[in-house]
C-alpha cells in the first residue's frame, strides 16, 4: 500500500494485534516452548515495530500482518539469532591442516574423552592416591616424556603462548640469540621479534639471512646471553648458497659456554614421517637427543591433537617456567587434557597411526581413493551447478598447510569448474563459489586458474555421502 490516508492509515493501526494476545496464540506457543518467552517476545515488538514504521512511510498493508506471516517472520529471526556461528563445512581446499578451517580433526578416541569431560567430574587438579590438590600438567606430563624423551614438559594454549613463556621465564631483559635466517613469521602476524619483544627479551641477530656461521653464535654470547635459540623454518625455504649451523653444533658450544639452547619447531612431530612417503621432518626426540635444553611445538598441526603448546625439556627448565606468573594465564582447560591425552596415546602403538589418527590418514590418503570420491561426487555436483558449467574430475595437488613443509605437495585429486563455453569464469564463478558456501553445510574450495576447484583429499565416506545428498537436494541454477 502506498500513499494511504490519514484514516486508513488509523485503520490499519487499530487492526494491529496487541503483543499479549499474540503471546497468548497457540500458534506462538510452540516458539515460546523451543526459544523461550523472553526472545520470542522481543522478536514479537521488534516485527510489530518494523510493520508499523513500515505501515506510517506507505509500505505497508494488512496482509503484510497475516498471522500466519508474522509467525513465520518471528520463526526465521529466531532460527538465525540461534544458530551456532562455529558451523561444519566441507573443506575441500586442498590444505589438509588449514588455520581458517580448525586444523587437526580429533580421532574417535579423542572425541569420547573431550564427551566424558564435558560431562562428568574429573580430576583435572585433584591427586587420586593422596586425596590432595594436584598439578593439571601431571596428566600428561609422564606420557610426553615417554614419547619424547625428555625430563619433563609442561602445556599451554598454543605454541606461540609456549615460545612467549619460555622467553619471559628464562630471557626477561637479557638477550637471545637468533640466526637471522630463523626469524620467522609464524601466522596471523605473529613474528619471532614480536614475540621476543613482548617477553622482554632482547633479541641478538647473527649471520645473514641466507648464510650464519658458528662462529656468528660464539662472537655473540656475551654476559647478557641467556639463551641461543633456534626456529625451525617450518613454513619457508631458501634455496641456493645457503649455510644453517646445526644443532649439533650449537648444543655444545651453549653448554660449553653455560647456555641452555631453546629450539622451537613449531608444528612439530613424534614420529618420522617419511615411512609414509611424506616429507622427512625432524622429530621432537632426535631434537632432544641432539642437545635442545627445550622444545617448544604445535599440539594441533602435525601431531594431530587440539590445539596446544607443548614445552619439552631439561626438568629444572620447565619447573622455572611453570613457576612464572603467565604459566596461570596460558594454562590450558579439562578439555584440551582430554583430547591430547589418547592423542598422545596413539603414538605408543606407531604402526597403527595410519589408520586411526584422522590427520596421517588424510595425508597418507591414496590418489586413487581420492580419484574414485570424485568421479562419485562429480554427476551430483554437475547436476547442482547446472549447464552452465562444465565439472570435469581431475589431478590436483593438495598440502599440508599450518605453515608445515609448505613447498612440498601430496598428489590429490579432485571436482574443477569451468564455465561450460570455454570463457573465463569471473563473476560467474564467485558467484558459484558464493552460492556453495552458502549451502546447509557450507562447501569450501578455492578459485585458481580461473577453475572452482574442490580437492576431495579430506572428504571422508560420511561425509561424501551428505555432500552428494545436499548437491542433489539443491535445485539446478542455471543463472549462478
Amino acid at each position: 500500500m502506498s500513499d494511504v490516508s490519514g484514516s486508513e492509515l488509523r485503520a490499519l493501526m487499530a487492526r494491529v494485534p496487541s503483543v499479549e494476545k499474540v503471546m497468548a496464540s497457540a500458534e506462538f506457543a510452540a516458539l515460546i516452548s523451543e526459544y523461550g518467552r523472553t526472545q520470542v517476545l522481543d522478536t514479537v515488538r521488534a516485527a510489530l515495530d518494523a510493520w508499523r514504521a513500515s505501515a506510517q512511510a506507505g509500505g505497508a498493508s494488512v496482509g503484510a500482518l497475516d498471522s500466519r506471516q508474522l509467525h513465520a517472520t518471528v520463526e526465521a529471526v529466531l532460527r538465525r539469532r540461534n544458530e551456532s556461528r562455529l558451523r561444519s563445512v566441507f573443506n575441500l581446499t586442498g590444505t589438509v591442516l588449514h588455520t581458517n578451517l580448525g586444523r587437526a580433526l580429533l580421532p574417535d578416541e579423542a572425541v569420547q574423552a573431550v564427551m566424558k569431560a564435558l560431562t562428568q567430574p574429573a580430576n583435572l587438579e585433584f591427586d587420586l592416591g593422596t586425596g590432595k590438590r594436584g598439578d593439571r600438567d601431571d596428566l600428561i606430563d609422564e606420557l610426553i616424556c615417554e614419547l619424547t624423551g625428555a625430563e619433563a614438559a609442561t602445556v599451554v594454549n598454543n605454541n606461540a603462548a609456549a615460545v612467549l613463556l619460555t622467553l619471559s621465564a628464562l630471557a626477561s631483559k637479557k638477550e637471545v640469540v637468533v640466526s637471522r635466517g630463523e626469524l620467522v613469521e609464524i601466522g596471523g602476524a605473529f613474528r619471532i621479534p614480536d614475540i621476543m619483544s613482548r617477553a622482554g627479551a632482547r633479541l641478538r641477530e647473527v649471520g645473514t639471512t641466507n648464510r650464519t656461521h658458528l662462529k656468528d653464535y660464539d662472537d655473540a654470547i656475551g654476559p647478557q646471553t641467556a639463551l641461543l635459540m633456534k626456529v625451525h623454518a617450518s613454513n619457508y625455504a631458501i634455496h641456493g648458497f645457503t649455510k644453517e649451523v646445526g644443532l649439533d653444533e650449537i648444543a655444545p658450544l651453549a653448554h660449553a659456554r653455560g647456555l641452555a639452547v631453546v629450539v622451537d619447531l613449531g608444528s612439530g612431530t613424534l614420529v618420522d614421517l617419511s615411512q609414509w612417503g611424506l616429507p622427512r621432518e625432524p622429530t621432537v626426540r632426535e631434537t632432544v637427543e641432539a642437545g635442545a635444553d627445550l622444545v617448544t611445538f604445535s599440539g594441533d598441526k602435525l601431531l594431530g591433537g587440539p590445539q596446544a603448546g607443548l614445552i619439552v625439556g631439561r626438568r629444572d627448565l620447565i619447573a622455572k617456567i611453570k613457576k612464572h606468573p603467565l604459566k596461570r594465564a596460558l594454562r590450558v582447560g579439562k578439555l584440551t587434557l582430554a583430547a591430547l591425552e589418547p592423542v598422545l596415546q596413539l603414538y605408543r602403538a606407531p604402526e597403527k597411526l595410519v589408520e586411526r589418527l584422522t590427520t596421517l590418514r588424510l595425508l597418507t590418503r591414496p590418489t586413487d581413493d581420492i580419484r574414485l570420491a570424485a568421479e562419485r561426487v562429480q554427476p551430483a555436483l554437475q547436476r547442482a551447478v547446472g549447464e552452465q558449467y562444465a565439472v570435469l574430475a581431475e589431478p590436483m595437488f593438495s598440502q599440508i598447510g599450518s605453515g608445515a613443509l609448505p613447498v612440498d605437495v601430496l598428489p590429490s585429486y579432485g571436482l574443477v569448474v569451468r564455465m561450460a563455453d570455454g570463457k573465463r569464469g569471473g563473476r560467474h564463478l564467485l558467484t558459484l563459489e558464493k552460492l556453495l558456501r552458502e549451502m546447509a553445510r557450507p562447501v569450501i574450495g578455492r578459485i585458481a586458474d580461473d577453475a572452482l576447484r574442490l580437492d576431495l583429499r579430506c572428504l571422508e565416506a560420511a561425509d561424501e555421502a551428505q555432500l552428494i545428498g545436499q548437491l542433489l537436494e539443491r535445485p539446478k541454477d542455471t543463472h549462478a
